[in-house]
């Protein structure tokens, strides 16, 4: 039988056995016989670890063949980041005809929120990314009600303390672009952040986009509400960022 769920991690031995009915002994006569291939190259024990989208085969027939999916989206105010809500329109159905089926978002806005969303189903990936001791800046464009002045930039610098959780923001750059508009680099994602910071000065925020996350840069050739998939060369800089 093949059978195409997903492993998350396994020992060689255990994840044939269980995607075939073959006992753990019977994988060690087939292991030394090299009819388990990992990857396109003979298995090499029975504790080989199989991961999420390694492509396994036993004589030639798929045993698992997962790839690792990247998508960057464009999300439009009024969607929310959420992979099913019974009420709401959810950004997986703006993704069409693509499977979603592992999908999760790496990553979330709030509902009036918009710009770059991250999705995958790469939980290893997406862990790494949200992590606020990665320390990966996030980018926002913000529009504010009332007028800005200096003194904002140096509170967002020094960070704020926020009682309710009991904890003090890490600092957080802030640069003006016009009386109203600024632009914010956070590299961390506390509840409501940006808004609640803001609001120490009473100032409420009109609109809120996230332009980038670490190197990665919101592709301005995407309409609200469309989305690709990330290059090698956006994966690559942000491993290199994940390897400094």
């Amino acid at each position: 039988m093949t059978n195409t769920s997903r492993s998350k991690r396994a020992r060689l031995d255990r994840f044939v056995s269980q995607q075939t009915g073959i006992s753990r002994r019977e994988v060690r006569l087939l292991l030394a016989l090299q009819r388990i291939h990992v990857d396109g190259e003979p298995a090499h024990a029975i504790n080989q670890v199989i991961e999420q989208f390694s492509r396994v085969s036993l004589d030639g027939r798929i045993l698992q063949s997962a790839r690792a999916v990247y998508l960057m989206l464009n999300k439009p105010a009024g969607v929310v980041s959420a992979t099913r809500d019974e009420r709401h329109r959810t950004v997986i159905d703006l993704l069409g005809d693509r499977d979603t089926s592992d999908l999760h978002i790496a990553g979330r806005l709030d509902a009036s929120s918009t710009g770059l969303l991250l999705l995958t189903n790469d939980g290893r990936w997406s862990r790494w990314l949200s992590s606020p001791e990665q320390r990966i800046a996030k980018r926002y464009r913000v529009t504010l009600a009332k007028p800005l002045t200096p003194d904002y930039v140096a509170a967002f610098a020094e960070g704020m303390y926020f009682a309710y959780e009991g904890i003090t923001t890490h600092p957080a750059a802030l640069t003006i672009l016009s009386e109203f508009e600024a632009e914010v680099a956070l590299t961390e994602g506390r509840y409501h952040q940006i808004k609640r910071m803001f609001g120490r000065f009473r100032n409420p925020v009109q609109t809120l986009h996230r332009v980038a996350i670490g190197s990665l840069e919101l592709d301005p050739d995407l309409a609200p509400g469309q989305s690709r998939a990330l290059s090698a060369d956006e994966l690559a800089r942000l491993a290199a960022a994940k390897a400094q």
